[in-house]
């Protein structure tokens, strides 16, 4: 199994230095990400340009709504790839291959459900959006192309989580990086040459998807044929099937509160108009470009705690979560010091420096939240560590800390006049420490009861 991975390009994380093969593992998930913030950014950046604040708050709002559903593929895709990273930690091969063909299946059953129920009921997810009526034709014309594309995502998605899973980060980022070429290419064909509009934008991006699932499927087919499945593994084992539920539900759960979260904090938004919306939907992509690299570091980091669980190495463990929560909380403090001192001149990358109104709103929302990455970038930790442990149910109780905490304050804050937005914009923040504090202080505890258990 080793050498198959080898000539897969893998790293084997259950050896080596430990902070180097977390980090050789890592980059290339923070470089894929980087790139795929990037061209959400370029959309966000043409949008904005081209089409004006209305389109703009239309296509941040509805973002807000796809990463929504998106998360519930994401979570079932990384969830199955915990399960994954345990078997190839175990060397368990057979099990493994047939865990591929169960959790194909579940996961693509679960998609084509969502994005059916995404078409049904577009209109009523509208309405609990508030979405103002002057956006409500773009909005609606950007969703319905978004959903079509549902099916792309699972299938890069899953091949992605396959690959990292076993270690293999580089060939996601490959494809990714064609990706987001092709679509920023495609959004200036549709909307400046087309005059396609919203849905130019929409295509756009659903075609780049199309390109990314495509090719990592094709390259897994002929490339990595000894990941294929065999026809002995084409079989229902339900305890297998059992523990891709139990991680891939729980996984998606906890992807989904959080989003859904930032769902209900985007309705609250939007309930205070379109320079608000326009305000939050640039603040909100440079937020997402400035803490993505310690989102993905909590990636990475998950895939190297569940090798290391599969391999029985608990002291690697202990070892791995003293250099993350090192580097992850010194990238913070960069970024923080760099996202507070420049937030204008961010702002204006999105918006026209004659819209002050909306820049101001803007570089408000990133003084305070800019302020303290440092508590997303732990977080984040904690999710992959618990993800990786096998104990997915921990990361739900910390999302539902972290992001009730944030919805509360930020509807019983902002309807107070002296308060108003500066309340949503705190919630978050003050929602981040919480889940921070619950999810240290039960790691301490767990360890304590093994220590105690052993002695």
């Amino acid at each position: 199994m080793k050498q198959q991975m080898t000539a897969g390009r893998s790293v084997d994380l259950t050896e080596g230095p430990v902070a180097c093969s977390i980090w050789l593992f890592a980059l290339p998930l923070i470089a894929g990400n980087l790139l795929q913030q990037f061209y959400n950014v370029a959309d966000t950046l043409i949008v904005g340009r081209f089409l004006g604040p209305g389109a703009l708050a239309a296509v941040g709002s509805s973002y807000t709504v796809m990463t929504f559903l998106t998360s519930v593929i994401l979570g079932l895709c990384m969830g199955s790839g915990a399960l994954f990273s345990m078997l190839c930690g175990a060397k368990d091969t057979e099990r493994m291959k047939n865990s591929f063909v169960q959790s194909f299946f579940f996961i693509g059953l679960v998609t084509a459900l969502v994005e059916i129920l995404s078409l049904i009921f577009l209109n009523p997810m509208m309405r609990l959006l508030q979405i103002p009526a002057d956006i409500l034709a773009e909005t609606r014309e950007y969703l319905q192309v978004i959903f079509v594309g549902l099916l792309f995502t699972f299938i890069y998605n899953y091949f992605a989580a396959l690959l990292r899973a076993l270690g293999n980060s580089m060939v996601p980022l490959l494809f990714l990086a064609v990706s987001a070429l092709g679509n920023i290419v495609l959004d200036l064909v549709f909307i400046l040459k087309l005059h396609m509009g919203t849905a130019g934008a929409a295509w756009a991006t659903i075609l780049a998807q199309l390109l990314s699932a495509l090719g990592i499927g094709l390259y897994v087919w002929i490339k990595m044929p000894h990941l294929l499945p065999e026809r002995r593994h084409f079989y229902w084992d339900r305890n297998i099937l059992k523990t891709i539920s139990r991680y891939s539900i729980l996984t998606c759960v906890q992807q989904s509160v959080m989003n859904f979260g930032i769902l209900m904090v985007q309705g609250l938004v939007n309930s205070y108009g379109v320079t608000v919306m326009a305000a939050f939907a640039a603040a909100v992509k440079i937020d997402s470009f400035a803490y993505m690299p310690v989102q993905d570091f909590g990636n990475a980091f998950s895939t190297f705690i569940a090798q290391n669980q599969g391999a029985g190495k608990r002291e690697r463990i202990r070892s791995g979560l003293k250099a993350a929560v090192l580097s992850s909380g010194l990238f913070c403090l960069v970024i923080s010091a760099v996202t507070v001192c420049f937030a204008g001149p961010l702002m204006t990358i999105f918006i026209s420096p004659e819209e002050t109104e909306i820049i101001r709103i803007g570089v408000q929302y990133l003084h305070i939240e800019g302020a303290c990455y440092v508590g997303i970038g732990c977080l984040f930790l904690l999710y992959g560590l618990y993800r990786g442990l096998g104990r997915a149910g921990v990361s739900v109780v910390l999302t539902v800390v972290s992001l009730g905490t944030r919805v509360a304050l930020a509807y019983l804050l902002s309807p107070i006049p002296a308060i108003g937005l500066l309340g949503i914009w705190w919630a978050v923040p003050v929602g981040w420490f919480l889940a921070d504090a619950a999810g240290f202080w039960y790691f301490w505890k767990m360890e304590r009861s093994i220590n105690c258990s052993i002695n």
